[in-house]
């Protein structure tokens, strides 16, 4: 489905080190679970109109995605699913791994979480967390909507916004 992506998209995932830079609006959940998480994540505080810029390295066959909200840095790695995760991808935040579908659905690219594990141990789905999280293109940039709560926290974060990659 790589060819059918609009450009915004392919270009902002398209490999190598590059640098996106944009805004995003980010809104934090209230509960307390939540604002634990949020913190041990590194995620960044509630703000409109934030200065976003997305560093992506690659080592060996991960990727590296470094986030700077305002200041608020966090990191995560990405990496092809392997044996039955083979169609998925892998998104690592720590000793967390999410298993993520990448389902096309119109001009958006939807990411639907599809497991997940804490040092390698598969941990139920109920729990998992979740959101509505996906990437499109509007007005010929990359916009995206990143949602990530679940049964237990509620909320946690939700950063929408754009980024157009530097040349």
């Amino acid at each position: 489905a790589w060819e059918r992506l609009p450009p915004a998209i392919s270009a902002l995932h398209a490999g190598g080190a590059r640098v996106a830079s944009g805004r995003a609006r980010i809104e934090r959940g209230g509960g307390l679970l939540a604002r634990v998480v949020a913190r041990v994540i590194g995620f960044p505080e509630a703000g409109w109109e934030v200065p976003v810029t997305v560093r992506f390295a690659t080592d060996g066959d991960k990727e590296i995605w470094t986030r700077d909200f305002g200041g608020t840095v966090f990191r995560s790695f990405q990496v092809e699913g392997k044996g039955r995760d083979r169609h998925l991808l892998t998104e690592v935040f720590g000793p967390f791994r999410v298993l993520l579908a990448l389902v096309p659905e119109g001009e958006k690219l939807r990411l639907v979480v599809r497991g997940w594990r804490f040092f390698g141990i598969p941990l139920p789905m109920f729990l998992a967390p979740g959101g509505d999280t996906y990437e499109e293109e509007r007005d010929g940039r990359f916009h995206f909507h990143v949602e990530i709560g679940g049964r237990l926290t509620g909320l946690v974060v939700r950063y929408t916004g754009w980024l157009v990659v530097e040349e």
